[in-house]
């Protein structure tokens, strides 16, 4: 990095903080704060849903899944996370707006009751903070990799991106989020076709992709370039003994005693089912989004918003994951890379194909992304925890002052308290550790949400399925983590792969909510069956959202099983 390549930076991002700070003082309220005092416009919640999925993870860890698993990580945004913006936003969602509520965890005690409220809470801030964790581990990486740096500067730098994003975030709340994140996605976007062209001409472009791969082995094409292949993951064994191997071998998968390797295959359906799995639980359970569509100024704007989302998700997914595509055709054996990781794979492309200038966008886009889900994910907890935690248990008759007081000093206590997670995330595959959080704790709320707006499950029925699906992904959690550790067996082999937690989760959930309907009855007039003239007005938005949301759905499906089947 030179000195031009650091006047890129500043003037990129700089100007964006300095409008965030300067403009952050017209939030008077908590309505203002908490809700952009409704009255942001489709394309700015567009922008802003795809700048908080979109974030630094997604450049660098993305890149990172892609080079591991292929095209079928594509399926977690084209598919899982375009999907449930739209079933958030045409249906789950709607109650919620029309009624005049902060947070989607306020819905569930409305629909099934206190504990499914402060259930989603925790849940909520749990596999938020670990992205946050994430973001900083990523940024990390960038700035040692790429700028050469030790780790104590690189460090305080993470540092002090997080310290600036919670700065204006505490002062503007959302509707200062919703702006910078908009702004900050051009960035974003720019950085990452400037780049994919740039690993694209390397490699010689699609083509070029699949030769290399396929002289490399034909097996790794496959696995890299078809949704419709089994995943294979092949482990090191040589170094390892008798008793370690046999405690990898408790995660699953068979011993190639001629190639000294630990082979793990997960047959095609359920790795594709998993992800799109996990892209819905992203979507539709993470208050990021809901925050984003509740300041919609009225449902025609928030319905337009995520297929507007959707079309730019479509086209950068395609782009930032594709950079992983081509790392692995530059860098086909995971031990080339720094400390075996394959999370590094993005800092190594920028760092080795890219000169003066070009890096200097390249990193912008990276603290650009940071920015807006530091800022993001900072003012969605904090909402979470003042309205739906310490408002609904704590101080209950407060003046709103209060309550905006309480917001913003929560925004850093979260930030810098998601640093927790970095030396797990450091040690391992994050991509991998988030899958798994979201496996075992983020899907059983998924169902809830699912089942609570198209159905009319018992209205105790969430307690008992969150019950049960939360605590078979704990335990399953806990029992990976014995099995590598202790050489304990407490779940089949089978059930160890991270691909069978997600759906087994859902299953579990689902099954135990419907139970509890069928011995206790149907719900009778659960909220989103309500009158809708007694939640407020609304205007007819027509069937041109909708239409034009399945159409950008079709086109993810239609790359997904049919162009990369």
């Amino acid at each position: 990095m030179t000195t031009l390549d650091w006047i890129i930076v500043l003037a990129l991002n700089g100007p964006v903080i300095l409008f965030a700070l300067i403009k952050s003082s017209g939030t008077k309220d908590s309505k203002d704060w908490f809700l952009a005092g409704r009255t942001l416009p489709w394309w700015i919640v567009g922008l802003s849903l795809y700048a908080t999925l979109v974030d630094s993870t997604d450049l660098v860890v993305d890149s990172g899944a892609t080079y591991g698993g292929g095209v079928k990580f594509y399926l977690i945004n084209w598919i899982g996370c375009i999907a449930g913006w739209l079933l958030l936003a045409h249906r789950i969602i709607l109650p919620m707006y029309r009624s005049g509520m902060y947070t989607n965890a306020e819905y569930l005690e409305s629909r099934f009751g206190l504990s499914a409220r402060i259930i989603s809470v925790l849940v909520q801030v749990l596999y938020r903070t670990v992205i946050l964790g994430m973001i900083s581990t990523t940024n990390f990486l960038t700035l040692k990799i790429v700028c050469g740096w030790g780790d104590a500067m690189a460090w305080s730098v993470v540092g002090i991106i997080a310290l600036l994003a919670t700065f204006y975030t505490m002062a503007g709340g959302l509707k200062m989020v919703a702006i910078t994140d908009s702004i900050q996605s051009v960035v974003m976007i720019l950085a990452t076709v400037v780049l994919f062209y740039t690993v694209w001409n390397e490699v010689g472009g699609w083509s070029g992709l699949q030769e290399k791969l396929n002289t490399h082995s034909p097996e790794l094409e496959q696995q890299m370039m078809h949704t419709g292949t089994d995943v294979i993951s092949r482990t090191d064994a040589s170094a390892l003994d008798q008793e370690e191997r046999a405690r990898k071998l408790l995660l699953g998968g068979t011993h190639d005693a001629k190639l000294k390797q630990i082979v793990h295959q997960s047959p095609a359906w359920l790795a594709c089912l998993s992800l799109i799995i996990a892209g819905l639980a992203y979507s539709i359970v993470n208050h990021t989004q809901s925050m984003r569509l509740l300041g919609a100024r009225d449902e025609r704007h928030l319905k337009n918003s995520v297929a507007f989302a959707g079309i730019i998700l479509i086209g950068a997914t395609f782009m930032a994951q594709g950079i992983g595509l081509f790392g692995r055709a530059l860098h086909p054996e995971i031990t080339e890379l720094p400390g075996q990781s394959k999370d590094t794979i993005f800092p190594i492309i920028v760092r080795d194909l890219t000169g003066t200038g070009l890096k200097g966008l390249i990193v912008a886009g990276v603290m650009a992304a940071a920015f807006s889900t530091y800022d993001s994910i900072g003012s969605t907890l904090s909402a979470l925890l003042t309205r739906d935690v310490y408002r609904r248990l704590i101080a209950r008759d407060r003046n709103d002052h209060h309550y905006l007081t309480i917001g913003r000093w929560l925004t850093p206590l979260i930030i810098f308290g998601s640093f927790i997670y970095i030396p797990a995330l450091l040690s391992g595959g994050m991509i991998d550790f988030y899958l798994s959080v979201v496996g075992s704790f983020v899907v059983p709320l998924l169902v809830v949400y699912l089942l609570g707006s198209f159905t009319r499950v018992h209205r105790g029925s969430a307690a008992l399925g969150l019950s049960a699906g939360v605590g078979f992904g704990l335990y399953s959690f806990i029992a990976k983590n014995l099995a590598e550790s202790h050489g304990l067996a407490l779940l089949p082999s089978g059930l160890m792969n991270n691909h069978v937690t997600g759906p087994l989760a859902f299953l579990i959930t689902g099954l135990a909510m419907i139970a509890t309907t069928l011995i206790r009855g149907r719900e009778t007039s659960p909220l989103f069956w309500q009158n809708t003239a007694a939640l407020g007005q609304t205007e007819a938005t027509g069937s041109a959202p909708l239409a034009l949301g399945l159409a950008v759905l079709a086109l993810g499906l239609f790359l997904a099983f049919i162009i990369f089947i």
